[in-house]
């Protein structure tokens, strides 16, 4: 009966376990995504980055207020599914990952341009 609550325990703490060092920030986010529809996005408090696939919602609001000290009002995240492309007439798939996008508060930006702090 003990040995049931100590996993219990466990399973529940694993799943509340958010990166407490700044390393484990870096881990959650990859990349920033650059492209026109992420620029058109910018010019509306929204940032795309490429995350973990397995980083929740809550994670990335972490990481990103920790790293680039903005208040983030929300966090949306899709799942991208890689696209099957033909090389020299042998098929391959890109790798599936997930894309996060941040709104952040009002008056508030990331400078991509300069890194992270």
């Amino acid at each position: 009966m003990a040995a049931l609550k100590k996993t219990a325990k466990k399973k529940e703490s694993a799943k509340n376990d958010a990166p407490a060092f700044k390393e484990a920030f870096y881990d959650v986010i990859y990349r920033p995504v650059i492209t026109e529809k992420a620029t058109a996005a910018s010019e509306h408090n929204k940032v795309i980055f490429k995350v973990r696939p397995d980083a929740t919602k809550a994670h990335i609001k972490e990481a990103v207020e920790a790293l680039f000290k903005v208040n983030v009002v929300s966090v949306n995240t899709l799942n991208v599914q890689g696209k099957i492309k033909v090389f020299r007439g042998a098929l391959g798939q890109r790798k599936d990952f997930k894309k996060a996008i941040v709104t952040l508060a009002p008056g508030q930006s990331i400078d991509l341009a300069s890194g992270m702090a």
